[in-house]
């Protein structure tokens, strides 16, 4: 698998990476040991990056890492979690620095470390990025030990370009996918001239861009797809990248002629994330191990032609982007 260096950091991963939202929480029911399976799989197919949240499962998700991870031995793969929406209300008050220490702490236990690799302000509210002691916070903890690093997950463009202003945040992670393309735009070339990490997340549109997805599919009540299809938890573009699901179906049958013969649609629209050099790494999620090796066989894909990637430029301008680009 192709590699990149995270950033300004010593480590180096795979362009793919393993995204455990799904074997945490809100993707419907995923027994432990599937999850543990996908996982499993998708460090045999040679995945060096997982990406975690603290709310995800209330931990469960953290816990599943650390015990296929202390299984395995040998060498671990850079791990990486988030903080601070297990605030309520989620409000910027609550990012002190006592509360951000408490959720590190949390973290450690769970994930059965004494040194977290990555920690990521979890899409804070916007007023964060105008708050310098929240940052200060996160380099209290670096001086203390109990992170190596920090960076942010943010909504919206804006707020990448804000928080890279802060000299120690060394990753940005960010919807990019081929229905939300905006981050191409401006904050790709910010991230590369800093040396950002860039780590791309719900990058097959909640599964539309598998292509699996009909009008008749229906999802579990704990599945996001049903519950936040309007907003109702968090921000409605985690789900579905935002695009309403008709909007979606249409444009996902335009992009089905343009997948290459023998290529599966999600290893497609993975590769195409790829084709855009700013992108460190991409953590598609999977809920069992099937999925998880499907994933890793994105990196085998041959690069996407100069037309073909036109052509999917066109099908966003035309049906996806008036529904999502200035809003994120």
């Amino acid at each position: 698998m192709e590699t990149r260096r995270f950033g300004r950091l010593e480590f180096t991963v795979g362009r793919i990476g393993f995204g455990a939202w799904q074997i945490g929480s809100a993707w419907g029911d995923v027994s432990e040991a599937d999850g543990e399976a996908a996982l499993n799989a998708a460090l045999d197919a040679g995945m060096t990056f997982v990406d975690t949240a603290d709310v995800y499962g209330d931990g469960r998700s953290e816990k599943i890492i650390a015990k296929v991870l202390k299984a395995r031995g040998g060498t671990r793969p850079m791990v990486a979690t988030k903080a601070g929406r297990r605030l309520s209300p989620h409000t910027v008050e609550g990012y002190t620095a006592d509360n951000l220490e408490a959720f590190v702490d949390r973290s450690l236990q769970n994930l059965d470390t004494d040194c977290l690799d990555l920690v990521q302000l979890h899409c804070p509210p916007p007023q964060a990025y105008y708050r310098p002691e929240i940052f200060a916070a996160m380099d209290a903890l670096k001086a203390k030990g109990k992170i190596r690093s920090y960076g942010v997950s943010v909504e919206k463009v804006e707020e990448a370009l804000k928080a890279i202003e802060f000299p120690n945040v060394v990753s940005v992670q960010i919807i990019y996918n081929m229905f939300r393309q905006r981050p191409a735009e401006l904050f790709f070339a910010q991230a590369r001239k800093k040396n950002i990490a860039v780590i791309a997340r719900v990058p097959l549109a909640s599964g539309l861009l598998t292509g699996r997805i009909t009008k008749s599919t229906r999802f579990a009540s704990d599945d996001h797809r049903a519950f936040n299809r309007n907003g109702e938890a968090f921000d409605v573009g985690e789900t579905f990248a935002g695009v309403p699901l008709e909007a979606g179906l249409a444009a996902v049958e335009e992009i089905r002629r343009l997948v290459p013969p023998g290529a599966a649609m999600a290893a497609f629209a993975l590769r195409w994330i790829l084709m855009n050099e700013a992108v460190t790494v991409v953590i598609p999620g999977a809920r069992n191990a099937d999925q998880a090796r499907a994933n890793a066989a994105a990196a085998e894909l041959a690069p996407i032609a100069d037309d073909t990637m036109a052509a999917a430029r066109a099908v966003y301008d035309r049906l996806i982007a008036p529904h999502v680009h200035q809003r994120w």
